[in-house]
């Protein structure tokens, strides 16, 4: 009887789980791929890595030393090594997938993610004409070239390049053009609209007995860039979730002063990524400390 992490290593691939074959197909294009499973969601962390135990940090761009196995850390563990996609570690994904993920970026491609006809329309007015594949309930506009991801750059419009994956639809229509200017723009405004932050942004004070927690400087840098991974990895309740990041964050390095606007603006910086307004970002920072006494 075949075990279910027995994936056979079959030259022909009739043997293998559709969604396996199509991810192999995919690499011999040059695309980082993953498995994802219902809801379009990936795979969760394994026990080992659960909440980044394992020191890996996939969102920024010097991963940790975790050499984990299995298909973990979202995005993170999109490859392009037929030996991993078809490893024991990976099967039980591949037996239970709902479809295939490609990393953008990792292929040197920019996904203009239009989620509704008024996207597509503005699309169509606006940008130049590019490869093109229908989804559900819009369009994938696919240019050559990398940029940061932004989600929510305007109504019904996402960009997903680096950092980030798309679901595999197929393959589209028409000729890809190179990334233009438009695009790059749309993330430009986002990022000013976090740099404006209104002075209603508080960093704590540093009381005069306080003393400082932090064993070096990289515990706080650790500390923040598990928080900006928190957020960018959640999957639903994002508003509670950017709430609950922010607390703890306050309740672990507010105390003693060293947070500092640097600091709030890269956990906005991610919360706006993942579709939270400016205002929300406010209110839920101001709600953290209300509840901190801060």
């Amino acid at each position: 009887m075949t075990h279910i992490t027995d994936i056979p290593r079959d030259p022909s691939r009739s043997a293998l789980p559709a969604h396996l074959r199509t991810a192999l197909h995919l690499i011999e294009r040059g695309l980082p791929v993953m498995p994802l499973r219902e809801g379009k969601v990936p795979f969760g962390n394994c026990r080992t890595c659960k909440d980044s135990a394992c020191g890996d940090r996939p969102h920024m761009k010097a991963a940790g030393p975790c050499e984990c196995p299995a298909p973990c850390h979202g995005w993170g563990a999109a490859t392009t090594d037929p030996d991993i996609l078809t490893s024991p570690a990976w099967a039980r994904a591949w037996r239970q997938a709902a479809g295939v993920a490609y990393h953008p970026g990792g292929g040197a491609l920019t996904v203009v993610d239009l989620d509704d006809t008024d996207a597509v329309a503005w699309a169509r007015e606006i940008l130049p004409a590019t490869k093109t594949v229908t989804t559900t309930r819009g369009e994938h506009w696919i240019y050559l070239g990398t940029m940061t991801s932004h989600n929510g750059v305007r109504p019904g419009v996402d960009i997903k390049s680096a950092w980030s994956y798309a679901r595999w639809i197929g393959p589209g229509t028409g000729r890809m053009a190179l990334l233009p200017d438009a695009v790059r723009a749309l993330a430009v405004k986002e990022v000013a609209a976090v740099v404006s932050a209104p002075a209603t942004i508080v960093v704590p004070d540093r009381p005069g007995d306080a003393v400082c927690r932090h064993r070096s400087p990289a515990y706080l840098e650790r500390g923040i860039a598990m928080a900006e991974q928190r957020i960018q990895e959640a999957l639903e309740a994002i508003h509670r979730t950017v709430y609950r990041t922010f607390l703890a964050v306050l309740s672990t390095h507010g105390q003693c002063g060293c947070l500092t606007e640097n600091h709030i603006g890269r956990l906005f910086t991610a919360a706006q990524a993942k579709g939270e307004s400016l205002r929300h970002c406010e209110i839920a920072w101001a709600n953290a400390r209300a509840k901190l006494g801060m």
